[in-house]
Parts: C-alpha cells; structure tokens; sequence
C-alpha cells in the first residue's frame, strides 16, 4: 500500500495505492522536529500523478511553516488523493487511506481540507486513531472551517489598518475567490461587519448562495483578478499569485486563506513593488491547525487555548507587517525568516 519516494527536504514521502478501493495518492512528512508531523487531507481531480506529488509537497512544507507560526508542538505533514470527491469518494477508498495513515504509526495526523468534510474524517477513524477534526468523541475538535474563516477575518482587519489606515470593513470590498467550507464562512464574516462582497467559485451554486446571502456580486473565476476592490482574498487552490495574475490585481491588500498562494518568493517581491501589501498565509490561516492541535495534543479546556493562540497569530501578523512596511521588505520574506528560525526550536 505505501511505497517509499526519496524527496530531498522532506523526511518521509509515500505512493499510496489500493487498487481496489480505488485509492491513488501522497503522504508526505515534511518536518517533525517540533513533534508529529499534522496537516489536512484532500481530494482533488489532478492531472497527474506528478502534479498530485508537487502539491503535497508543497502542502507539507507550509505545515511546517504554519504549525511553527502557531508555535505548536508539531512538524508539517499533508495527504492527498487523486480522484473527483464529488464522483469517486466512497467508504472503501477512505477506509483504505486510513489504513494508510496508522501504518505511519502516529508520525503523521491527518484532518480535514479541501474535497474533505468531517463526516469522512470518521470514516477514517474506522481505520486508524490518528485522524483529528471529528465531530464527536473524547477531545472532538469538529469542523475546523471556522475557526480557520476567523483567524483569516482577523489576518484581513489587521491588514486594512495597515494598507489602508483604518481596521474598519464597512463598505469595503472584498474579493473573494472560492466558496468552499472556509470562504462561505468568511463571507459571512465579513458581510456581518458592514464588507460588499464579489466572489466566485467553479460551483455555480455555492455564488447563487453567496448573491442570495451576503449581496455579493458573483464573476466568473478567471474574472476575479481584475476586480476593482480594496481586498483580494484567496480561498481555493494555491500557487493563484503569479506573474499573470499579479499584473491583473486592482486591490491593496491580499488577505486569504488558501495554502501556498504565491506561485514563488518572486511573486512576493512582484506584489510589493506594485504597493499591494501581502499577509502571509501560514499566519492568516492557522487558525484551522490550532483548532485541530486541541485534539491531537488532548487539550481539556480548548475554548481558552485556541483563542490564546489565535491571539498570539494576530500578533504575530501585526509584527509582520509593522517590520515589512518599517523596511519596505515583503512580508513574505520577513514572515519566511522569523518562522524559519522557530521551526528548529521546540515548541513553548
């Protein structure tokens, strides 16, 4: 079932295959310096095989980065499989892939992402005891969806202040690409303080319930680059920060909460010297990790602990962008250095 892949700077990759159940796919181990390695688990419609690889390491990498911002003791870990969730899910092929992840023997948790809901995170747990994001059970975290919409509303407001000089959203817009579990969530959000939304999203339904909902103006998904807005707020796929796309933005401030939104470093340094201020993922959307930490670490009283640190990433998005602008650096880079240096260090 898990065939071993040699990655440089990665501790652990494997091809997971169950013929079959159907299951094609990738775990990866970025780091477990810090403890086991955690991230999410999603399915997608890839390509290939190769493309599917160059996802979840790339997805790993940034759990590394996003746990050590959230200064939890974990390493950075992630899963996907090939495969339309809508068409081609079913209770064998999670079953499978639960089998899978035990056999890692805890050195991998996975939870919830993109083509993921919690009632598949218990099939899972049929399977295997390293699965988090459940809906019931001793230390059950649920939904982490909107926990991770909060800390990004929060990455967002803090944003503002600083491109724009005020943390007020009333009548601002905001544009915000994809409406999965997270960008529904955000939306409301950001409806509820006063924000006007444009949205899109490849699921024509999930915009006629955004239009209906929040007022939002709904655009074709290649459109939402060049939308007039103070705000753009990714919340779908990564790599959506490009050397194409950049050179569409018409906002100030990118604040979203997709994973690995820039295509590269570059595109970071390509986004400041247009003047749009950029808020590192892994700090906006930590919040969806520290609420799946509070099951994994067996947190008693979690309410607590996830707003201390979803305080704590606030402050950490607030340096950020103080020392960007103070040196007129990208915040990405600055964001890169300091959670680099906290990666090699336990956790506090």
């Amino acid at each position: 079932m898990l065939t071993s892949i040699q990655t440089a700077g990665h501790e652990e990759v494997y091809r997971v295959r169950d013929p079959e159940a159907g299951l094609t796919g990738f775990i990866a181990l970025h780091s477990t310096l810090r403890g086991p390695a955690a991230g999410g688990l999603r399915m997608r419609p890839y390509g290939t095989d190769d493309e599917a690889l160059a996802d979840v390491l790339r997805l790993s990498r940034g759990m590394s980065f996003k746990n050590a911002a959230a200064d939890l003791p974990l390493g950075g870990g992630k899963a996907v499989i090939i495969g339309d969730p809508l068409r081609d899910k079913t209770p064998a092929l999670l079953h499978a892939m639960g089998r899978a992840v035990e056999a890692l023997e805890g050195r991998y948790w996975t939870a919830e992402d993109m083509g993921m809901s919690p009632a598949d995170m218990r099939e899972l747990a049929r399977e295997t005891s390293y699965v988090a994001g459940l809906a019931e059970g001793d230390f059950a975290s649920g939904d982490p969806s909107p926990v991770t919409a909060r800390g990004v509303f929060n990455a967002l407001r803090i944003g503002c202040k600083h491109r724009f000089g005020s943390d007020d959203l009333t009548r601002r817009r905001v544009a915000v690409q994809g409406l999965g579990h997270v960008g529904m969530h955000l939306c409301e959000l950001l409806h509820r303080a006063g924000a006007l939304l444009t949205v899109c999203d490849p699921d024509h339904d999930l915009v006629a319930a955004a239009v209906h909902r929040f007022g939002a103006v709904g655009v074709l998904p290649d459109a939402i680059y060049g939308v007039s807005a103070e705000v753009f707020a990714p919340c779908a796929i990564g790599g959506v920060l490009n050397r194409r796309s950049i050179s569409r933005l018409r906002v100030g401030l990118v604040a979203g909460a997709a994973n690995n939104q820039l295509a590269g470093l570059a595109d970071a340094d390509a986004l400041q010297a247009r003047g749009i201020l950029y808020a590192p993922d892994y700090v906006a959307n930590g919040g969806g990790i520290i609420n799946v930490a509070t099951e994994i670490l067996r947190v008693q009283d979690s309410g607590p602990w996830v707003a201390a640190r979803l305080a704590a990433l606030e402050e950490t998005m607030e340096r950020t962008l103080s020392r960007a602008i103070a040196g007129d650096i990208s915040p990405a880079r600055i964001a890169d250095s300091t959670i680099e240096t906290a990666m090699l260090r336990p956790a506090a």
